[in-house]
């Protein structure tokens, strides 16, 4: 199949990298100031697909028709990354978001219609130059869950993925794919960016791992009202099993004086919380050991 991947950061340059490398025609949307520094290429450097170099073309805009239009811009960047990709250049493509949150799939049916998949990743990649990206550990793995008249597409886009290297399975419910992930981002990431360390030294915290476990319960239910069915101790398990160096792009963010997308993981939780009647006071802890004003405006 033909791929575009609208955002060339850690997540993009690694499923483009490897997909371009599996021999698949595949296109960078990148921003003009963006595509002047790109170098032509793609340099990967990754503990599970290896250390390789590929040539993917990149283009301002989706200037042609492809199969599959990957979304891995960051939460904050999606309304700007909206205007690169038309939807009347390539209207039969399906549209799969990749980004952190759970908000961002119906605004993308807003503008795409009934083509998007909804879509998880679970990986540490960085992307540490233009066309450079660094996969640290083995850990990577993407979800999909179609809308029934699309899940042909996405077993094909599954497989495509595992041929290339990239971990993929299709789901059957969406909430499950998309809440499963934030039941383990929200506490990792928040838990992690309030402490300025790896997942290890936060989970030694005692204050901070009772913080995190609890908030998993806080999303599991939270969830539940979204027709999620996810049981905490998975999340427990695999909060517990993540690598101890591992980092949280949030705390990458906020230690590069980047805006950080607490509103699309945090705000996702405290305000369907507030809305359903659902306490989440250890969610909301996290957010305020942050500080700073967007933890004060969620």
């Amino acid at each position: 199949m033909r791929y575009a991947i609208l955002g060339a950061g850690g997540v993009g340059l690694l499923v483009g990298g490897a997909l371009a490398l599996a021999g698949h025609p595949v296109l960078l949307i990148l921003r003009p100031d963006a595509r002047d520094l790109y170098p032509g290429g793609v340099h990967v450097k990754s503990a599970l697909l290896g250390e390789f170099d590929v040539d993917i073309p990149a283009s301002t805009r989706l200037d042609r028709e492809v199969d599959v239009l990957w979304v891995t811009v960051k939460a904050t960047q999606l309304e700007d990354a909206l205007r690169l990709a038309s939807p009347a250049v390539s209207p039969q493509a399906v549209v799969v978001p990749l980004l952190n949150g759970v908000d961002h799939v119906s605004r993308l049916r807003e503008v795409y219609g009934d083509h998007v998949i909804a879509g998880a990743i679970r990986v540490e990649s960085e992307r540490v130059g233009p066309g450079q990206v660094v996969h640290a550990g083995q850990l990577v793995s993407t979800e999909l869950a179609p809308p029934p008249p699309l899940r042909g597409r996405a077993e094909a886009i599954a497989d495509e993925m595992r041929r290339a290297g990239l971990p993929c399975v299709v789901r059957e419910r969406e909430a499950d794919v998309m809440w499963g992930k934030l039941a383990l981002l929200a506490p990792f990431a928040l838990g992690t960016s309030s402490l300025g360390k790896p997942i290890g030294p936060a989970r030694e915290d005692p204050e901070l791992r009772r913080l995190m476990l609890e908030a998993i319960e806080e999303i599991c239910e939270v969830a539940t009202t979204e027709g999620a069915q996810l049981e905490p101790a998975v999340f427990f398990q695999a909060l517990l099993d993540l690598p101890h160096p591992m980092r949280s792009s949030m705390q990458k963010d906020l230690q590069a004086g980047r805006q950080p997308e607490l509103d699309a993981i945090a705000g996702a939780v405290l305000r369907r919380g507030r809305e359903r009647g659902i306490p989440t006071p250890a969610t909301a802890e996290l957010v305020r050991r942050l500080g700073g004003s967007q933890s004060q405006n969620l």
